[in-house]
């Protein structure tokens, strides 16, 4: 019953984290982005970008091998401080080589070296994600502490975001509280794994065994990493600051919605590959084809009334002056259909079906396919262009993943009731159009038209009877008789 308690916190804790990953943004960015203008934002979003690769090749694929390798041993304290003591020098040493070239591409780098300041103190997410050893702490399934110490850092950056940027050359104090909301707790992990490990050094240190998993993970971490942060790094090089920070504001958006899309898949993939070691395939299909279903039918409406709205939403999230990100959130709105699909078919079914490299290849797929048209479009078309480069990533990953899985995809597709959710879109769009005609001004327009959006599409479905709308309700409806 304890255990039961237990998996029952950490699923609420961890869903509370991931609920604050967005919420931070959420928050704090309609203000960041009228203070610094798309300029500003535009220089922390490529210093960051920039400084993912560099924490990429510091990790080298230990935060997901680290949470595997630990909770096999996370029993016996001699072999788990032994485990931590290898991950953690392996990790030092390759940040150490990491921070050699970064420093050398801030003094070698022009683009870089105009804003050395912002760089160095980005940069220091290399060294608090070295010592944090997050994967310790979720190996231990320590998820209550990881999201309170995540949540009150959180709070302390918004409250100083508010406090200390004013203006639009504050773009480099904005940068340090990002990382202090994001990396910054970590001190607090390095200070407090005494109490879980000994600190004294084990020696006979085996750091082969760990090599060949680490570079599996770090090559998927590589292609995932490359291609959803490549196109903000191009348009750095390529455009202008303003450019990086109109495509900032629509990928913003785009995350926060991606979130909600995906959050499923997070919770059945336990689930998923319990099925799969029992060999009980008749229920893993089945889980298979309701969360297919669910994307398809959060996605579509969400995708759609994002297109239709993406002036006032953008407006109201960052203002005025990110006209510029109009256009480029409209064409990245369809990621969240292909991105939430990807997620279920990568994680929840190849992953627990043992084809890891089928995701692997489908991920290196979206990085070319994203180079090429980056190279192409960024030139003429701006952020526009790394949006289209994006979409058209997301579609590649789609497809290789679709083919290595259609002889068993197929039958879940066939089931999606596309008609009924098209109707109930086309109806619930043409009447949110219509109350966009009244220019309330963006944040009313925004709460009329998607009550409006949203209920009339989820009365049609009902009306349909779409089996997954009506068992959600239901089981909603349950909640709330059982608390009278």
């Amino acid at each position: 019953m304890s255990k039961q308690k237990s998996l029952k916190l950490n699923f609420v804790m961890n869903s509370i984290l991931t609920m604050s990953q967005f919420i931070f943004p959420l928050i704090t960015f309609p203000y960041v982005s009228r203070i610094l203008l798309p300029a500003g934002t535009g220089k922390v979003s490529f210093a960051t970008s920039i400084v993912s690769y560099f924490t990429l090749f510091a990790q080298l694929g230990i935060p997901t091998y680290g949470i595997r390798a630990c909770a096999k041993v996370r029993d016996d304290r001699e072999e788990l401080s032994k485990m931590v003591q290898e991950l953690l020098i392996i990790n030092l040493v390759m940040s150490a080589l990491s921070y050699a070239v970064y420093f050398a591409a801030i003094y070698y780098v022009p683009r870089f070296r105009q804003d050395k300041e912002l760089f160095l103190i980005i940069g220091l997410t290399v060294f608090f994600n070295a010592i944090g050893m997050e994967w310790l702490y979720k190996a231990l399934e320590q998820y209550t502490y990881i999201t309170v110490r995540s949540i009150i850092f959180k709070f302390i950056a918004i409250v100083a975001m508010f406090l200390m940027v004013h203006e639009q050359s504050d773009y480099v104090i904005y940068g340090g509280i990002s990382i202090l909301a994001s990396s910054a707790s970590n001190i607090f992990n390095f200070l407090h794994v005494h109490r879980y490990i000994d600190i004294k050094p084990t020696g006979h240190y085996n750091f082969k065994k760990h090599l060949n998993a680490i570079v599996i993970f770090f090559a998927m971490s590589c292609a995932t990493t490359i291609y959803t942060h490549l196109d903000t790094v191009m348009l750095g090089f390529i455009r202008t600051d303003a450019d990086v920070g109109y495509y900032n504001a629509a990928v913003k958006i785009k995350t926060i919605l991606v979130s909600i899309v995906t959050s499923l898949g997070v919770v059945l993939l336990p689930r998923a590959s319990y099925y799969v070691e029992h060999s009980m395939m008749d229920e893993f299909y089945r889980i298979t084809k309701k969360a297919i279903n669910f994307v398809f039918l959060i996605a579509t409406p969400m995708m759609i009334y994002f297109m239709l709205f993406a002036k006032e939403g953008v407006f109201f999230l960052s203002g005025d002056a990110y006209a510029g990100a109009i256009i480029p959130m409209q064409v990245i709105m369809p990621t969240l259909l292909f991105i939430g699909l990807t997620n279920i078919m990568g994680i929840q079914m190849l992953v627990p079906l043992g084809k890891e490299k089928v995701v692997l290849y489908s991920e290196i797929a979206g990085m070319i396919v994203d180079i090429i048209l980056n190279a192409l479009l960024i030139p003429k078309m701006a952020s526009t262009g790394a949006a289209i480069g994006t979409l058209a990533a997301e579609i590649a990953v789609f497809i290789v993943q679709y083919v290595a899985l259609r002889g068993i995809i197929k039958e879940a597709y066939r089931q999606v009731h596309y008609v009924a959710i098209g109707s109930s879109v086309l109806a619930g769009g043409v009447l949110a159009v219509l109350i966009k005609r009244m220019q309330w001004g963006s944040f009313m327009t925004l709460c009329a038209s998607a009550i409006v959006f949203f209920g009339v599409y989820f009365l049609i479905l009902t009306i349909a009877k779409e089996s997954l709308v009506i068992e959600i309700e239901n089981q909603l409806l349950g909640r709330i008789i059982k608390k009278k």
